[in-house]
């Protein structure tokens, strides 16, 4: 298992757009992707989960990837949301 922390950036949070951006970056791995705000999660292949957490700017999140390709989720996943979020 793998997990790396985050500091959303974005002015806007994880809205719609972004977090269909996030889903369909997770799906290219095999690997479970958890999103974690505070005592929350979601499984970061499902939009509405991804979007009932409430992630706004300002918010820390956890990911954790668990699974055959972990160690490369965890890279491909933590550069895509240092470059997006």
């Amino acid at each position: 298992m793998r997990s790396f922390m985050y500091t959303i950036k974005a002015p806007v949070g994880l809205h719609a757009r972004h977090a269909g951006l996030l889903v369909r970056e997770a799906e290219k791995y095999t690997s479970a992707v958890t999103v974690r705000k505070e005592d929350r999660a979601a499984d970061a292949k499902r939009i509405l989960k991804l979007m009932g957490l409430g992630i706004r700017q300002g918010d820390l999140i956890t990911v954790t990837v668990e699974g055959p390709d972990e160690d490369e989720a965890a890279v491909g996943l933590k550069n895509f949301i240092w470059m997006n979020f």
